[in-house]
């Protein structure tokens, strides 16, 4: 079979709306897969579960930074490609924060669709293929990358389309390359990352990925009680704590977003609407914390987060033939009118000093922006290292250390 299969005999093998849901036909998959070296997708709950019994999630594999020294990567407009998927939290961040700094013309952007067994693919594309690269499955550039690569090809990852190869899928640091490396190319003089504070930002956003960025997971995946304990335990303190500090701070850090709201926001927003029923009898719901729930709504109002908040549900055509057994998203998901519960109601700001802007807007210039970008512990390789226990945090997290230190310069 060539490189290109024929799109007839592509064509042939979409059977319903089913196929795109779900992915490839079996068969077919598996001759792509043949054809271009794709292995099976490795399992979670095999590979990334310790002798407790606790989800250790792998390290990112392509973590090369951006920069201008020797062996970084350059950024450069049109040469790099956003792979993400609609259900991924992780890879909804740089797309929200790649949009606010109006970078869309800069770096492309594709939603990869399941494939079954093969991980991510672009089954709702023209020939099953990713326009620019002709790639049927993500992993194609995981093994461009690295030969032999036998990890699981992750959102989001960052993909050079004319080598064709991943180079970056280091969801902790990636939304942050993007902020700085790419500051030249921004339309906009917003500041998500700012400089005199990323240490701060960086502190905070290696301790929500433990306990609430990946508390869902730990829950999910987990394959004893004293797991699930554990990462039920840490998700919800994490919860009241940060309840707590946004009862007096509109953002995590004050009057304007940041990096960390970003981070925040696309765990919160899935949790409350889909990961949840994975993980048996929630504490609470996010509805039920007072300054959580009027931040998550504050946030879902503007556009670009709006943009990439997805209440995709099947449509409601359930006719009661499983009784009593058939599930709320079975039954109720598709009817629930997202948009009027999740209305802003303008509350959020009376905690700032100044309501009229979200954003914090900076004129130091592109040169300046730029600084070395932290090294994240969770990328180590040693398995001890990334265990969840290991988290730590100098500020207790209910206090924004950075009050009243966010200026906007435009005021």
């Amino acid at each position: 079979m060539s490189n290109t299969a024929n799109a007839c005999s592509l064509e042939a093998h979409r059977e319903n709306t089913e196929t795109k849901r779900f992915g490839l036909p079996e068969e077919l998959a598996d001759k792509l897969a043949a054809e271009r070296g794709v292995r099976v997708r490795p399992n979670e709950t095999i590979d990334e579960i310790d002798e407790r019994g606790v989800f250790v999630r792998q390290p990112n594999t392509f973590i090369t930074p951006f920069g201008d020294k020797e062996g970084q990567f350059k950024a450069e407009a049109g040469r790099y490609k956003i792979f993400w998927a609609h259900g991924c939290h992780w890879s909804n961040r740089p797309v929200i924060v790649r949009d606010i700094l109006g970078l869309e013309d800069v770096i492309d952007d594709i939603a990869t669709t399941g494939t079954g067994k093969y991980g991510h693919g672009f089954v709702d594309q023209k020939d099953y293929q990713d326009p620019s690269t002709g790639a049927y499955f993500l992993s194609e550039f995981y093994e461009n990358a690295k030969p032999g690569f036998t990890g699981r090809a992750t959102t989001p990852t960052l993909v050079d389309v004319i080598e064709k190869k991943a180079v970056n899928n280091d969801y902790h640091r990636l939304s942050n390359y993007i902020e700085v490396q790419f500051r030249k190319f921004q339309k906009t003089d917003i500041d998500l990352y700012p400089k005199e504070y990323r240490k701060e930002i960086d502190e905070f956003n290696d301790w929500l990925f433990p306990t609430v960025n990946n508390g869902h997971y730990r829950m999910h995946f987990c394959l004893s009680w004293a797991a699930y304990d554990e990462g039920y335990n840490d998700f919800f303190d994490a919860l009241e704590k940060l309840d707590k500090r946004l009862e007096t701070n509109r953002f995590l850090f004050g009057d304007y977003i940041t990096d960390s709201d970003v981070r925040l926001y696309v765990t919160l927003v899935r949790w409350e609407t889909s990961y949840y029923h994975n993980i048996g009898p929630m504490k609470k719901r996010i509805t039920e914390y007072k300054n959580i729930w009027g931040y998550v709504k504050d946030l879902y109002a503007i556009p670009e987060f709006k943009k990439y908040t997805f209440f995709e549900f099947p449509k409601n055509e359930f006719k009661g033939h499983r009784g009593w057994n058939g599930s709320f998203r079975e039954r109720i998901a598709s009817q629930v009118p997202y948009d009027e519960i999740w209305k802003a109601d303008g509350s959020r700001k009376l905690v700032s000093s100044d309501p009229e802007n979200v954003y914090l807007h900076t004129d130091i210039s592109p040169e300046d922006y730029q600084s070395e970008i932290s090294y994240s512990k969770w990328n180590n390789a040693s398995w001890e290292d990334r265990q969840p226990r290991n988290v730590s945090i100098s500020v207790d997290p209910s206090i924004n250390p950075l009050k009243g230190l966010l200026k906007n310069k435009k005021n």
